[in-house]
């Protein structure tokens, strides 16, 4: 149900109870003019831009059509097939505590839970270090194979820009020495002029768990 059909809906309640209630008295002009204040309220809501949006019924001026490039609609063409599929599976990577150390050097994030595995194998509630989060999602492109020149997925392409992230999660934390893998699932194609933006979500898994180490929205932007 609407916002605004949930609105009618107690406008439409209150107004049979008044049928049905005799009320007499001081009450009379109170409840009158609440009713009053609902239905104004009512009005006000449904002439509001913003209800109107997340209305599907309400009527709004008509958007002018999108006009795209032949290869951006040739490219949305071709790719709208695969909605809610996976594109793609990727191969195990380790995640040895040599990268961790790197990662951990390059960003200045040497919290002992992710570079001391001494400490860790003593404090750690993991019983040993664990990656960074961010170094998880810093792999998305080589675990997708996104920047394997050899086998581009979209050759038609002039170039291909990632255009940042909707949402990230790290439901799991990756232990030293853990093998991870994403699978890539594409969920939605935003066509422009000259270039169609390419939403995967992409899951990385962790070998021998059951739990996800990483889910993230995913946005690139593909040009022609």
């Amino acid at each position: 149900m609407s916002v605004v059909e949930f609105l009618k809906e107690k406008e439409r309640v209150l107004r049979e109870q008044f049928k049905t209630v005799d009320i007499k008295g001081r009450f009379d002009p109170q409840l009158r003019n609440l009713s009053e204040r609902f239905s104004e309220t009512l009005g006000n809501t449904m002439n509001n831009p913003w209800v109107g949006k997340i209305n599907p019924f309400f009527e709004r001026e008509p958007e002018l059509p999108r006009i795209i490039s032949p290869e951006a609609q040739a490219f949305y063409n071709k790719w709208h097939q695969h909605l809610d599929e996976e594109v793609y599976s990727g191969c195990w990577h380790t995640i040895g505590q040599e990268c961790i150390n790197q990662f951990a050097d390059v960003t200045g994030d040497k919290q002992w839970i992710h570079t001391d595995p001494e400490r860790a194998a003593n404090e750690s509630p993991f019983g040993c270090t664990i990656a960074h989060g961010f170094l998880t999602l810093a792999l998305i492109p080589k675990l997708t194979d996104s920047v394997n020149l050899q086998n581009n997925p979209y050759p038609e392409a002039r170039m291909l820009v990632n255009y940042g992230l909707n949402q990230v999660r790290f439901p799991y934390p990756v232990k030293a020495g853990s093998s991870v893998r994403a699978r890539t699932k594409l969920i939605n194609l935003i066509p422009a002029k000259r270039s169609v933006d390419v939403v995967n979500e992409v899951s990385v898994e962790i070998n021998g768990s059951s739990r996800l180490a990483c889910v993230a929205e995913t946005v690139l932007r593909v040009y022609f």
